[in-house]
C-alpha cells in the first residue's frame, strides 16, 4: 500500500476556569481628628469642597462671647477651614448671613455650580421666638455665597412649623435634594425624604421606604456621586448609637442599608459622613472624645492601578488528522492515545487533560479494507504549562447573600516565596490569605484583584504580581 504522510494539528480550545467556595474581613480605614476642632466646642457636618472643608460649630463669635438662642443654647454657624498643605490648616473663618446672630446655621450642602448653598436654620423668626416655650422648628434655606457671605436667602417650599426639616444633600446632578425629616406619615422618629427637581421646581417630599427608614431616627444623609447614600442611624444592630449606614438604588428599590465598619463607626455617635470621588478620603463627625468632632479618614485598602487580567488556564485541545480531512473518502480509521491513559477515535477528536504535564499523543491508523495496524503513525510530545501568575479560583456568576469561597490554590509563580495574598473584592472590602470566603450583599459587577507578594529578597527586594477577573452578582 501507499504509505501516507500524517500531520498531527494541536488546536488549542477555550475552557471554562473552576468553580469553587472562608469570612470576609472588613474594610482598614485609618482616622485621625481633625487639628482646627476646637477643645470644649463641637464641630460637626463636614463638607468637601476644593480648597479644604466647610462645616458646622458652636465656637465662639471671639475669644470671650457665646453666641446663644434666647433659650441659652450655644448656636451653630458655618465655618470655612482652608488647607495649607496635606496636615495643616489655616485659622477657619466663618460664613456670615443676616441669620448668624440669633440662629442655628448648617448642616449645609453646596449645589453642583460650587455657589448655590442649602443650609439647615430656625424657620421662625419673629417675636414668638423670645417666648420660653415656644419650639422654633428647622427647616432648609437656600442662599448664594459670595466671599464670605451668604446672600439672598430664600425658604424651601416645603418647610413647615409643625416639624423638623433639614440636613440638606443635592445628588452631583443637581436633581435630587434628600433630607431628614419628622412630618407625618414617616416610619420612625426621622427619616430620609428626597425631592426631584422637575421643571425648575423641587417635587414634593418622598419617603425613602421602609427598606431605609426604620423605626428609629435615620439624619445627615449624603448622596455621593457613586450612587451611594449614607446616613446615620441609632437602629439596633451597630457597634453604637448613631451609626453611618449606606443604601443604593437597585432596579428601582432602594437596597438594605449596609453599616460602615470600624473604625469610622464605633462605640460613640458617628454621623455626617463625606468622602472623595473614589471612596479612598473623607470626613464623618464622632463625639468619641466627649465632645462632636471632625475626623478624617483614609482607606489602607490597597487596589492596583494596572492589574494583570487573569490568563484562565485551560487543558484542552482538538487533534486532527489532516490528510484525514483533506482526504475523507480514504479507509481509515484513526485511534488516539492522549498519553493520559485516555483515547478517542475520529480524524477530528476533542480531549480534556486534568490538568498541567507532559504527555505522549500517538497515532494509529487502521486500514479499514486490509485491516492492517500502523502503530504510532504520529507521535507528538504535549507539554502544557500553567501560566504564569496568580490565580484566582472562583465562579463566573453568584447571587447577593451567598457565601463563595476565592482560593489561589493554582497560583503558579516558579520560584517565588510568597508571603501574602491579598484580595480586593471591587467593593471596598478586602481579605488576606490563600483561601477565603467572601459575601456580596448587592448586585453588580465586581473586579477582583488578587495581589500576591513575596518575601523580602537579598537586596530587601520584594516581588509583587496582581491578577483581576470580574463576578457579575444578581439578586
Amino acid at each position: 500500500m501507499i504509505r501516507k504522510t500524517f500531520y498531527i494539528t494541536i488546536i488549542f480550545l477555550i475552557s471554562f476556569g473552576k468553580c469553587i467556595i472562608k469570612a470576609q474581613q472588613p474594610s482598614v480605614y485609618q482616622v485621625t481628628r481633625m487639628s482646627f476642632n476646637k477643645g470644649a466646642f463641637s464641630e460637626i457636618s463636614p463638607v468637601i469642597v476644593k480648597d479644604g472643608i466647610v462645616f458646622c460649630s458652636d465656637r465662639r463669635f471671639s475669644g470671650i462671647k457665646d453666641r446663644t438662642s434666647f433659650e441659652g443654647r450655644r448656636l451653630y454657624n458655618i465655618w470655612l477651614a482652608v488647607r495649607k498643605d496635606t496636615l495643616k490648616w489655616e485659622q477657619p473663618e466663618m460664613l456670615k448671613s443676616e441669620r448668624s446672630t440669633l440662629f442655628n446655621n448648617g448642616p449645609l450642602c453646596f449645589a453642583p455650580d460650587g455657589r448655590t448653598v442649602y443650609f439647615t436654620s430656625e424657620i421662625e423668626t419673629g417675636k414668638v421666638t423670645k417666648k420660653r416655650n415656644y419650639k422654633n422648628h428647622s427647616g432648609i434655606f437656600i442662599a448664594e455665597l459670595s466671599g464670605t457671605d451668604l446672600v439672598k436667602l430664600r425658604p424651601f417650599q416645603y418647610n413647615n412649623p409643625q416639624y423638623e426639616v433639614g440636613q440638606p444633600s443635592i445628588s452631583k446632578d443637581g436633581k435630587y435634594l434628600f433630607f431628614a425629616s419628622d412630618m407625618p406619615g414617616g416610619q420612625g422618629r426621622s427619616d430620609l425624604y428626597y425631592c426631584e427637581y422637575i421643571n425648575g421646581e423641587w417635587s414634593s417630599p418622598v419617603n425613602l421606604g421602609p427598606e431605609v427608614n426604620s423605626t428609629q431616627v435615620e439624619n445627615y444623609p449624603y448622596m455621593h456621586p457613586s450612587g451611594k447614600l449614607y446616613f446615620s442611624s441609632n437602629r439596633p444592630g451597630g457597634p453604637g448609637r448613631l451609626d453611618v449606614y449606606y443604601t443604593m438604588l437597585s432596579f428601582g428599590r432602594w437596597e438594605l442599608p449596609v453599616l460602615v465598619p470600624e473604625p469610622i463607626n464605633s462605640a460613640s455617635d458617628d454621623f455626617a459622613f463625606v468622602a472623595d470621588a473614589n471612596l479612598q478620603t473623607g470626613y464623618f463627625s464622632s463625639n468619641r472624645r466627649f465632645n462632636d468632632d471632625i475626623y478624617r479618614f483614609a482607606s489602607t485598602i490597597i487596589r492596583k492601578a494596572s492589574c494583570d487580567t487573569l490568563i484562565e488556564n485551560n487543558y484542552c485541545y482538538e487533534m486532527i488528522e489532516e490528510n484525514a480531512v483533506k482526504f475523507d473518502t480514504l479507509p481509515f480509521r484513526y485511534e488516539w492515545k492522549f498519553g493520559d491513559g485516555e483515547k478517542g477515535i475520529g480524524s477530528s477528536v476533542v480531549h480534556c487533560y486534568s490538568g498541567a504535564g507532559s504527555y505522549l499523543v500517538q497515532l494509529d491508523v487502521v486500514n479499514l479494507i486490509t485491516k492492517e495496524i500502523l502503530y504510532n503513525e504520529k507521535t507528538y510530545n504535549l507539554e502544557i504549562r500553567d501560566t504564569e501568575q496568580p490565580y484566582i479560583s472562583c465562579p463566573d456568576n453568584g447571587t447577593a447573600g451567598q457565601r463563595i469561597r476565592f482560593s489561589a490554590d493554582s497560583t503558579n509563580l516558579p520560584g517565588w516565596k510568597i508571603a501574602r495574598y491579598y484580595w480586593n473584592f471591587g467593593d471596598e472590602t478586602i481579605e488576606i490569605g490563600k483561601e477565603v470566603d467572601k459575601t456580596y450583599l448587592k448586585p453588580g459587577t465586581y473586579n477582583i484583584q488578587l495581589i500576591v507578594s513575596t518575601e523580602p529578597e537579598p537586596g530587601g527586594i520584594i516581588r509583587e504580581a496582581c491578577v483581576s477577573k470580574n463576578i457579575t452578582i444578581i439578586r
